[in-house]
């Protein structure tokens, strides 16, 4: 599958972003939730679309990362940066602890412990009321200013910029990491994994690292969403959350970083507009989109960019 150039369309969608904010300023809040959505599904996409593990429990850790960015704040730690920090060790923690059961045996296996993973830490954050707040939630808790100066106001404005930052810093990573001699590793492990071990790759521990920085992500993108909302529900680690982020990938394009963005970006937008359309059938529609990109866009909005940018040039004579 053709790809795209993830450093010019990286530059493309950070112009996007804030043309969105001066162009749609009363939906600041919508656009920042886009973001943190993204923020998930690169995280996810780190281990689907370039590790080759599918997870049906990644909202785990987004769960972990919100009720930990939420706990900090309860107890005092107002400063956002610092609550971010405390949730991205808190979940890579978690994920490096759980990487012996999931990155043992093959993708059916994988999909059943994740899966039993996700339920495990929802029943116990539903079962703990003292410290999650049980079905109700933790909605009171105060996040102080970003750095002591912008504070988060209700048009918006700062839980936007904020969220974007993170989203952009999350973005270069991921292409560093993706593009080094570790990311074509994976690369290679998710064609074969059978082969890798025979050049000497150790698999178990790339796989490892893979699991445990997928998860730091995941978290990092629930505690960004805890603290521009103020509230951290045990939704966040439930099951829905989870198949939404495969969603995403799967929309935008699998392994592809700009791609996925634009599908988490496409999906949020979709669910928006789909549930005040009809509060009861919007998952009908998202169905819909989601077989569409499966059986008729290869490749997801990715691949279809890929073919029409590679087709443009030799139409122009860009490319032999």
């Amino acid at each position: 599958m053709k790809t795209l150039p993830s450093a010019g369309l990286g530059w493309l969608l950070l112009a996007a972003a804030v043309i969105a904010y001066l162009l749609l300023p009363d939906y600041l809040l919508l656009l920042g939730n886009l973001c943190i959505l993204a923020i998930f599904a690169l995280s996810y996409d780190l281990l689907q679309g370039h590790a080759g593990i599918v997870s049906l429990g990644h909202a785990a850790f987004f769960g972990i990362g919100a009720f930990t960015a939420a706990l900090m704040a309860h107890a005092g730690i107002a400063e956002p940066l610092l609550g971010l920090a405390g949730a991205t060790l808190l979940s890579a923690v978690v994920a490096l602890v759980l990487t012996p059961v999931v990155v043992r045996g093959n993708d059916f296996t994988r999909l059943l412990v994740t899966l039993g993973i996700g339920f495990l830490f929802y029943e116990a954050a539903n079962s703990a009321r003292w410290l999650t707040g049980g079905a109700d939630g933790m909605p009171d808790f105060e996040v102080g200013p970003v750095l002591g100066l912008f504070s988060f106001d209700f048009l918006g404005r700062t839980a936007f910029f904020y969220a974007l930052a993170v989203l952009v810093a999350v973005f270069v990573l991921l292409r560093r990491v993706t593009q080094s001699p570790f990311g074509l590793a994976l690369r290679g492990l998710r064609e074969n994994s059978r082969r890798m071990p025979a050049i000497g790759a150790p698999v178990a521990r790339h796989l490892a690292m893979a699991y445990t920085l997928s998860g730091a992500i995941a978290g990092l993108a629930g505690a960004v969403l805890a603290q521009t909302t103020r509230f951290a529900s045990i939704d966040m680690l439930g099951f829905d959350r989870s198949a939404e982020v495969m969603m995403m990938t799967t929309i935008g394009g699998s392994g592809s970083i700009p791609g996925v963005v634009l599908g988490a970006a496409a999906f949020g937008f979709l669910k928006d507009y789909l549930s005040a359309v009809s509060p009861k059938y919007w998952h009908l529609g998202l169905g819909l989109v989601l077989m569409v990109s499966v059986f008729v866009i290869r490749g997801g909005i990715a691949g279809a960019l890929a073919v029409g940018v590679s087709a443009l040039r030799r139409r122009f004579g860009g490319a032999r």
